[in-house]
């Protein structure tokens, strides 16, 4: 027999014969009522889990991984406010359910059923995953299974405190809100996890508020690896910075105390804490998962005889709260209705084409408050000596440094983080003065973790802010891409654009540096980031191009809810020249305030028909430095700065190259997953032109002389004009 079947009758035979387990005798101050309302919730998450075992059994269904042995979270979710934002453990549904019951007007078992069956009328994801989350009640969806949810959480904490001294126009956590994070005793040994512990520790030290409730939910496994007995307790109890608690999941009275006492110290002291709640898993991991191949059968049994909801009985019998017969009515009642309404909700639509999964992709625009522009009189008292200094040619860094500055008197929201970006003013001195024009509350120096770093922005963006991280370098970002691809990217799409993570990381990024950092600061693969589904990604080449792609990028996350990553050469920071030295051909002036370069505009110079060198970043600066030697050459040519990657600019670029006798793709991302092999499937689907791409290796980028040596120059690139135009 399942095990699911087993546990059922097991608890149907022990409440009739009164044979329930020994425990503590109830106490503490959860009333009678609300008590038989979390044992409601406890009961209708064990229904919808059975349920979801048949539906998926007639292919009705899809992927059961259940609650079962957690419905003691239902106490918890009666201890919180519905305003506390939740980030929740997949095995939550009885924290949702409880929710549910503070709010009027929820339909949380029709809604649940809905995503069992991954219809398209599912009101959080559209029927594309099975999640928990609703709107209505401050649950935004997660799909992480490996507790990838935990940075954000932390983001999301302390952004009620930005919020106090800054509000954003889209703030949505009142100020006396704390935020609530569960996951399982498996995922906290995550780096991802310690990470975010640490992080929360090291702001609790140093007594900046950060009002976080996390909730370890220790059923002392994780699928089939044991944890060790005790380490939970052993490893959290004594972190500084970090209050630790610790309760009984089976029992809904002493976990409801805990959790308000929990709630109440870091609503009132501002500071983080750590809920260790002990739990049972029954049924396994997951559907398919079978216990029983990988624990002794006496284990899994013990287990479910110390089943919560029969503690649950015996804790509402002792209480007088409710006798046994009604708690067993209310189970029964509960399985009856759940099946009642599954049937209904088998019939309902699901997604059929493309088109229905890719809807959500992109969030929905929304509306902001218009924007003049920052005042002059501010803007000069703030800008001071650079006033005098904006007429004249500028490198690229000091104009995406006054490109900042503006964005930032404009918007009130905008707030920077990253490691040393804010007193140093970045490791190339992009953000220097920021931090003493608008302070450290908005100029936030991090710890040393990218993964915090994306973490507090996704977080941070959640309650309305306009983030604006910096990773240093772009080889650093490869340890925390997974908080853009599965949490930033994925949140609108599972919410059906409910949810958003607006924001513009900054990276400096690729090659050519001389003699400096060889990979690790020098990183030309940008495969990752073009990977991402409604990710933007835009490079410039020059400093007036950068500013006007900044702007465009802070108007894409403010208006629209896109997440952007503005990716910033660092050979190109400091270039004044082009061809000779002092010829200050490579700097510009910067642009009046209101001038943008809107997403998927290319830049095209020359009006040659001979060739097309279609190209970004490095690329194009070379492509310019070759440009006299390849119409010495008899070649008419035009370069086409491609600026926005992701997604390809197909539109502009082809009435770019329209006419054009050959096409040169530049490219000094890597041959095998570089940016050349989108842009040739594309021109040879829709062009005519001869085509050929010079791309750079693949290889890492070496320190010292050999820097450039994998990646092309001006010389490759005026020798495969020649080649491919035919005059060798």
């Amino acid at each position: 027999m399942d095990r699911s079947a087993i546990v059922h009758e097991n608890f149907l035979r022990r409440v009739a014969d009164n044979d329930l387990p020994a425990g503590a005798d109830p106490a503490g101050p959860l009333e009678a009522a609300r008590a038989v309302s979390i044992y409601r919730s406890g009961c209708l998450s064990r229904a919808l889990d059975l349920t979801s075992r048949g539906m998926q059994a007639r292919r009705q269904g899809f992927y059961t991984i259940g609650s079962s042995g957690h419905e003691g979270m239902a106490a918890v979710a009666a201890a919180l406010r519905v305003s506390d934002m939740a980030f929740l453990h997949y095995r939550d549904a009885a924290f949702q359910i409880q929710r549910g019951e503070e709010v009027p007007g929820q339909s949380t078992t029709w809604d649940m059923l809905l995503s069992f069956a991954c219809s398209s009328e599912d009101p959080i994801s559209g029927g594309r995953h099975k999640v928990l989350g609703s709107r209505a009640l401050n649950i935004p969806p997660q799909t992480s299974t490996i507790a990838s949810h935990l940075p954000k959480a932390v983001g999301a904490a302390y952004s009620i405190g930005a919020a106090r001294r800054h509000r954003p126009e889209h703030a949505s956590l009142p100020d006396d809100a704390i935020i609530f994070c569960s996951f399982g005793d498996a995922s906290a040994n995550h780096s991802t996890a310690q990470g975010a512990f640490n992080t929360a520790q090291w702001t609790s030290y140093q007594s900046v508020p950060l009002p976080l409730l996390f909730c370890c939910e220790d059923n002392g496994i994780g699928i089939s690896t044991k944890t060790p007995r005790g380490w939970i307790g052993a490893t959290f109890s004594q972190r500084p910075g970090l209050r630790y608690f610790t309760c009984d999941g089976l029992d809904i009275y002493d976990t409801y105390a805990t959790a308000m006492a929990a709630a109440e110290y870091v609503r009132r002291c501002r500071k983080p804490a750590f809920l260790h709640m002990r739990t049972v898993r029954l049924y396994g991991h997951a559907g398919a998962d079978v216990a029983t191949t990988y624990l002794p059968r006496a284990e899994v049994e013990a287990d479910e005889a110390n089943d919560p909801l029969l503690h649950s009985v015996r804790l509402l019998t002792q209480s007088g709260a409710m006798p046994p017969d009604r708690a067993l009515d209310i189970y029964r009642n509960s399985l009856a209705r759940v099946e009642r309404v599954a049937a209904e909700v088998v019939t309902r639509p699901h997604l059929e084409t493309a088109g229905d999964v890719m809807a959500s992709l992109i969030p929905p625009a929304r509306a902001c408050r218009p924007s003049n522009g920052p005042d002059a009189a501010m803007r000069s008292d703030v800008f001071g000596s650079d006033m005098r200094a904006m007429g004249d040619p500028q490198p690229m860094s000091r104009l995406i440094n006054w490109a900042l500055t503006d964005l930032m008197l404009e918007h009130r929201e905008i707030v920077m983080m990253g490691e040393d970006v804010g007193r140093k003013g970045g490791v190339y001195g992009v953000t220097q003065k920021l931090h003493d024009r608008f302070g450290p509350d908005r100029m936030i120096d991090t710890l040393l973790d990218e993964q915090s770093i994306l973490g507090l922005a996704i977080g941070m963006a959640q309650n309305g802010f306009i983030p604006m991280p910096e990773i240093q370098f772009l080889a650093y970002l490869h340890n925390a891409e997974d908080q853009l691809r599965g949490e930033a990217a994925t949140l609108p799409f599972f919410s059906r654009g409910q949810y958003s993570n607006p924001m513009v990381l900054r990276i400096a990024g690729l090659g050519y540096q001389k003699g400096f950092g060889g990979h690790f600061h020098n990183d030309n693969s940008l495969a990752v980031l073009r990977d991402i589904p409604g990710l933007i990604l835009a490079v410039p080449s020059n400093g007036a191009d950068a500013v006007r792609m900044l702007r465009e990028s802070v108007r894409l996350a403010r208006e629209e809810q896109r997440l952007v990553v503005f990716l910033e050469p660092i050979a190109l920071y400091p270039m004044r020249d082009l061809r000779t030295d002092e010829d200050g051909a490579w700097m510009r002036v910067y642009p009046a305030p209101d001038e943008r370069i809107a997403l998927g505009e290319v830049g095209v110079a020359g009006t040659g028909r001979d060739l097309a060198i279609v190209t970004f970043g490095n690329g194009t600066y070379l492509a310019n430095q070759a440009l006299p030697d390849i119409a010495a050459a008899g070649i008419r040519a035009r370069i086409i700065d491609l600026r926005w990657l992701s997604p390809l600019p197909i539109t502009s670029l082809d009435a770019a190259v329209r006419g054009c006798d050959a096409i040169l793709v530049v490219d000094e991302t890597r041959h095998s997953g570089g940016v050349a092999e989108g842009l040739m499937a594309h021109l040879h689907e829709t062009s005519t032109a001869r085509l050929a791409r010079l791309t750079a290796e693949d290889s890492f980028i070496a320190t010292g002389p050999a820097y450039a040596a994998t990646m092309p120059s001006a010389g490759s690139i005026l020798r495969a004009a020649r080649d491919l135009v035919g005059k060798p």
